[in-house]
């Protein structure tokens, strides 16, 4: 027995939030009954309807990793017609990202129709490491160096940088290209990192997650992912 919302994520249906949303919002049924509660449990036998329409099982999944570009929204639709990470993936299969990355923020980004991946990846015990690359005005002074060895503290909670390098410094205009590498997976984290030490993130991109990199995936380019990486992804847990 599973608990129903995360049965209708691990089929590809939806992210576990938003099955849990249709479960309250009165769209699920099991066996003809109507289910508003999370917590459910349900078997392989039950019939799982969402809003009439039997839940298809898992099939097969699949796995991409893609090069997002600028000005391209980490989701499924979009009510304002604007390109999201989905309309790059050749596929007939409802595929979602796993977390997100900013409309301006571009890099690497995996998506899955595989909900207990998902999970395991943005569960935040995972500790799944994320590297970043961020162009931001002004030189890093080692002051702010040793703030960010001490942690900043960002809506009353320490952020720590797991890791931080320069990467290159441009005195002519005033700016510094920065490695950072980070666990955690807060909105905006990066930049509001920065915006605490009163920098501001012209570029970002992100560069890594765990040990897949981007390789020679240019903007917009993509690849399925090996075995032995999604292999590797389930051991975060």
């Amino acid at each position: 027995m599973e608990r129903l919302q995360k049965v209708i994520a691990n089929s590809g249906y939806t992210s576990r939030r938003k099955a849990e949303e249709l479960i309250i919002n009165n769209h699920v049924q099991v066996n003809g009954e109507l289910i508003n509660t999370l917590g459910y449990k349900v078997s392989q036998e039950d019939l799982i309807t969402i809003d009439g329409e039997p839940l298809k099982p898992a099939n097969s999944q699949e796995y991409y990793l893609l090069n997002k570009p600028r000005q391209v929204l980490s989701s499924v639709t979009d009510d304002k017609n604007r390109p999201c990470v989905v309309d790059f993936i050749k596929t007939n299969t409802r595929i979602y990202p796993v977390g997100r990355l900013d409309y301006d923020t571009t890099g690497l980004i995996i998506l899955t129709n595989d909900g207990k991946l998902a999970n395991i990846l943005m569960h935040p015990k995972s500790r799944v490491y994320k590297t970043y690359i961020a162009k931001i005005n002004g030189i890093l002074n080692e002051q702010d160096f040793q703030k960010i060895r001490q942690g900043i503290l960002i809506d009353n909670r320490k952020l720590i940088i797991d890791y931080l390098k320069v990467r290159k410094i441009d005195k002519i205009k005033n700016t510094s290209l920065i490695e950072v590498t980070i666990h955690e997976g807060r909105n905006h984290i990066i930049r509001r990192f920065f915006a605490s030490l009163h920098y501001d993130v012209l570029k970002l991109s992100r560069i890594k997650i765990g040990n897949l990199t981007l390789g020679n995936l240019k903007s917009g380019e993509y690849r399925e992912l090996t075995k032995s990486e999604i292999t590797y992804l389930y051991n975060l847990k």
